[in-house]
């Protein structure tokens, strides 16, 4: 491990079927006006907006409706979230969806009392909320996994007035309070989305992965964490209502981005800041912006770290190395997974998302630049949407 970290994740998780009980214990230690965020009205029709609200009703809450919150939140739905926040002078927001509508709870809480433009002043500008900022906690309750936003600082928002969609991950402070994970709210969700959120998961674990020269206890971790997630997800996309399946990886979504596999590592997040460049253009499921890219990328920036690709071939898909060079190895741990992208049917090319020749230079331009094993150039950025078109 090198480098020094200070490690602190402060949310509490509630796991398992029957974690909805839990909710009544944690809103004792909340004031009584509640803001409830929620996405289109999926949570409605499945019958959880009623139990949840039963359960706001019975700790005596006064409860305040925020629906709405679109798959990639906007800025002009924060700054709604904010008025609602500041005008109710709400003492807690409950997220009850997926996890964007986990990073919107979270942008809200932190700008709600905020004296200025949050959009400006955290996304744009990467500053951390004020020490003397009043901040509003966050409560979760999770209906699809991918993001990992139930237990992480992250948000992101969505300006398509600038065409600019970026994250900002807040503090200790923006985490979530606590988080109530039943693997069974999640059996509703189309299994596009499922798949989706898988390969999100399965990005955030690469992003932190493929990094670093030393010899790194995260990354044992993180090749765990892979090899179930591959595992759990053949069987789920077969049998999305195999409980076993989803509860590992719901599980293995809080800890691929809990802030527990980056310590002491370079990150490397571009896969994400091209798919989020290519979603505030088409609109795009997140999960399958990052699937059309990645393959591609990874073959683009495969020999500034080969010795870690060569690990993930071993390590992660099991791949002989008798007789073969280290390049052989490595696009061959490249080729087994996307093999495996294909059996669970990600989006493999990024024109099937609404991207085309045209508007390659937009989204270039809108490509936050970084690079872990490679630093890349906006001149990069268009030649791995060329190939991942």
């Amino acid at each position: 491990m090198l480098g020094n970290f200070t490690y602190e994740n402060p949310t509490r998780l509630h796991f398992g079927e029957n974690s909805l009980e839990f909710l009544k214990e944690e809103l004792a230690h909340y004031g009584q006006t509640v803001m409830l965020s929620y996405g289109g009205g999926s949570i409605k029709r499945t019958g959880l907006y009623d139990q949840i609200v039963a359960i706001l009703k019975e700790a005596g809450k006064t409860i305040v409706e925020d629906p709405g919150v679109m798959p990639n939140p906007t800025v002009e739905k924060l700054y709604e979230g904010c008025k609602l926040a500041r005008e109710n002078n709400v003492d807690l927001i409950l997220a009850v969806g997926g996890g964007s509508v986990c990073d919107y709870a979270k942008g809200v809480a932190a700008s709600a009392w905020l004296d200025g433009d949050p959009w400006q002043t955290y996304y744009v500008e990467g500053n951390d909320p004020a020490t003397d900022l009043r901040i509003l906690p966050v409560g979760c309750v999770l209906t699809m996994v991918g993001t990992g936003s139930e237990m992480n600082g992250g948000s992101v928002i969505s300006n398509h007035t600038q065409n600019l969609k970026l994250g900002k991950v807040f503090d200790s402070r923006l985490m979530p309070k606590f988080t109530i994970l039943n693997p069974k709210l999640t059996f509703t969700v189309p299994q596009y989305q499922m798949v989706a959120g898988i390969f999100d998961i399965m990005s955030h674990l690469l992003e932190q992965y493929c990094s670093n020269e030393d010899d790194n206890t995260s990354d044992y971790l993180n090749e765990g964490l892979m090899r179930s997630l591959i595992h759990s997800s053949r069987i789920a996309v077969k049998n999305p209502q195999d409980y076993e399946a989803r509860s590992n990886i719901m599980w293995t979504a809080t800890w691929a981005l809990n802030t527990l596999l980056k310590q002491g590592k370079r990150q490397d997040w571009m896969v994400h800041m091209i798919g989020h460049a290519i979603g505030v253009v088409t609109n795009a499921t997140h999960g399958m912006t990052l699937a059309s890219v990645s393959i591609p990328y990874y073959k683009y920036i495969m020999h500034s770290g080969l010795h870690q690709f060569v690990r993930f071939a071993k390590n992660v898909w099991n791949v002989r190395s008798e007789g073969k060079t280290d390049e052989e190895i490595a696009l061959e741990g490249l080729a087994s997974m996307e093999a495996w992208m294909r059996e669970i049917g990600v989006t493999m090319k990024a024109s099937e998302l609404g991207v085309t020749p045209d508007n390659i230079e937009t989204i270039a331009d809108a490509t936050v630049l970084g690079g872990g094993f490679m630093q890349l150039t906006r001149e990069d950025v268009v030649e791995i949407l060329k190939r991942a078109l």
